[in-house]
């Protein structure tokens, strides 16, 4: 089932596929993947135990999704291993390996290129683009959902503040 209404990509009305993740419900599993020693798998539970920020993006090879990933990297170093952190894309895990290490980005990413399941239970693959949006959703240390925001237009930035905000006070 789409949805209609919530997001636009340089202007042009989107589809999200799957259905809303409402702040209060717990987070649905996933099963994303990141290059560490060959590919890993990181799933909801290794989140679980403090507090996390999951940052979507749709592709790490574009200027405002750098923007975001470099940006949240930067304010979360402050938090230190109170938080788990990650950026979320459907880029090659070796691609997102590559990224980090040419821009010194600390935050773990990870990439839901396999099964495409994460922006499918999370209500975050753009139908016309098969690529995720961008959107900002904050954990509790036990997966339920915090904060969610999904960027209304997918070119501009997420609004830093009241994700940080939301973050620290579960910190």
């Amino acid at each position: 089932m789409g949805r209609s209404g919530v997001i636009t990509f340089k202007g042009n009305p989107m589809t999200l596929e799957g259905d809303d993740l409402a702040v209060g419900v717990a987070a649905p599993a996933f099963s994303l993947h990141y290059a560490e020693n060959g590919i890993q798998t990181l799933t909801l539970d290794d989140l679980k135990g403090k507090p996390a920020i999951i940052s979507v993006v749709p592709s790490l090879d574009t200027p405002t999704c750098a923007t975001q990933t470099k940006r949240f990297n930067e304010e979360l170093g402050a938090l230190g291993d109170k938080i788990n952190a990650v950026t979320v894309s459907r880029d090659l895990p070796f691609a997102q390996a590559r990224f980090c290490g040419a821009e010194d980005v600390k935050m773990r990413t990870a990439s839901d290129y396999q099964t495409h399941s994460f922006g499918a239970d999370y209500g975050l693959t753009i139908e016309e683009l098969k690529l995720l949006t961008r959107a900002v959703i904050v954990l509790d240390a036990e997966g339920k959902v915090a904060y969610k925001e999904i960027v209304s237009e997918v070119t501009q930035e997420p609004d830093y503040s009241a994700a940080l905000a939301a973050l620290r006070m579960l910190v």
